[in-house]
């Protein structure tokens, strides 16, 4: 595929906060107002690559939005090449480290220069990658935050009556294994054995957290 070359001209970021419907309530926090960074990188040729970030808190935005900012300035007048562009901006930041904001604000870039090639290409992303475009499976993870098992279990229904879905992600970390194993089981009576149910285990184990899938027998 020959790509039509871009040249970057600047980046605009914007702070957005949403109010959550569903707050996140994790071992770590509770979470009732989400933040948003919304991105857009300008081509000299009129293609707008755009992206987002979601960094958890709000005060991360005061210091996320600059090094965007400072990006636009560095990059201008290159070429749109991702892969160049993701290095350049990644050593720009080495001085405070690889990690943590600096690579969530490296990732805002690199999306937003993916979007800008795959637009100019006129393509889906993934067809510009070379994969296909097909049905997705999906679960819904917007809630079963650690919560009494009544709630989540109120909540589950919700959750699977308001897209039709045949899945849903629970989170798993109580301060007692048998309150987590109420919950499953709360969630598990209200929506049905033909739901799958999967778990995120919030930051409560010291040596490693992830995902699993849940049983329901």
């Amino acid at each position: 595929m020959q790509l039509t070359p871009l040249t970057f001209k600047s980046i605009r970021a914007r702070a957005v906060v949403l109010k959550l419907r569903r707050p996140v309530v994790a071992r770590i926090a509770t979470i009732t107002d989400w933040p948003l960074i919304l991105i857009d990188l300008s081509t000299e040729e009129g293609i707008v690559g755009r992206s987002y970030l979601e960094p958890y808190t709000i005060k991360t935005m005061r210091y996320l939005i600059p090094a965007l900012q400072d990006f636009g300035v560095m990059l201008k007048g290159r070429r749109v090449a991702p892969v160049e562009l993701y290095d350049l901006a990644r050593k720009s930041l080495h001085f405070v480290g690889y990690q943590g904001l600096s690579m969530i604000a490296v990732a805002g870039l690199d999306m937003a220069a993916w979007d800008a090639l795959a637009k100019v290409s006129g393509v889906p992303l993934c067809v510009l990658l070379g994969g296909s475009v097909g049905p997705v499976k999906a679960y819904n993870s917007n809630g079963l935050w650690l919560q009494a098992p009544e709630v989540v279990a109120a909540e589950a229904i919700a959750l699977r009556d308001e897209g039709g879905f045949t899945a849903l992600k629970l989170r798993l970390g109580r301060d007692r294994a048998s309150d987590d194993l109420a919950a499953i089981h709360a969630i598990r009576a209200a929506v049905g054995d033909d739901m799958e149910l999967m778990a995120d285990f919030q930051p409560r184990l010291t040596s490693w957290r992830g995902s699993a899938a849940v049983s329901h027998d």
